[in-house]
């Protein structure tokens, strides 16, 4: 029994995701309970569209991760609970924040700029400007492929052949080619960060266990 808790956060062996995902929790209650017309308002704000990313894009870049897109009920919070909790319990939550940052910002950065240009070169209209864009799930596929780099190859394959998969299904069947193709790019990023996740995995090992091989 024990062992099973263990798949999800708690605030002292996992304090950044246990918190994270309380801080997920109250937003998504406040989206489902506020005034509509507020909520809409508060989360057009939080958008990491074009328009906000060349205005404020720390802040809108931190707003629009305080989302869950779909709310609870997005398949992506039961992934984040799990996924984060076990890379936070291999690499600690500093390390597990970068992961989850860097996925973020540069899977909105690859898609949102070419939306920019696409307009700017009368591509695409400019109500792509002010596209709603927002919530976890850019951060949480970087973390899937971060993860999978821990893993031994009869489980790291077929996580990134059943995620990437079903990811490349959402793009197939054309639900929202932007975030979609975002998605894909943010699990390419946490694959690429393999070798510093393996690198902060070893060190963390040393740690608990200094004298052994």
């Amino acid at each position: 029994m024990p062992r099973v808790w263990r798949l999800l956060p708690t605030p002292t062996g996992t304090p950044f995701t246990f918190w994270y995902a309380v801080l997920l929790g109250v937003t998504s209650y406040v989206a489902d309970t506020a005034d509509p017309s507020w909520v809409d308002e508060v989360l057009q704000a939080s958008s990491t569209d074009v328009t906000h990313l060349a205005q404020a894009p720390a802040l809108v870049l931190v707003a629009s991760a305080l989302w869950v897109a779909g709310g609870l009920a997005s398949p992506f919070v039961a992934v984040f609970l799990l996924v984060l909790t076990a890379l936070e319990r291999r690499i600690g939550g500093v390390r597990t924040v970068v992961v989850f940052l860097v996925g973020h910002v540069v899977a909105t950065l690859a898609t949102e700029v070419p939306v920019g240009f696409a307009v700017l070169f009368d591509r695409l209209p400019d109500s792509s400007l002010h596209r709603l864009d927002y919530g976890i799930s850019f951060g949480v596929a970087a973390s899937v492929g971060a993860l999978a780099g821990l893993l031994r190859p009869w489980a790291r394959w077929p996580v990134l052949v059943v995620f990437g998969g079903l990811l490349l299904q959402d793009l197939v069947n054309m639900t929202d080619p932007i975030s979609n193709w975002g998605h894909l790019i943010a699990l390419a990023v946490g694959v690429g960060m393999w070798h510093w996740v393996r690198r902060w995995d070893a060190e963390g090992m040393e740690k608990v266990a200094p004298g052994r091989a």
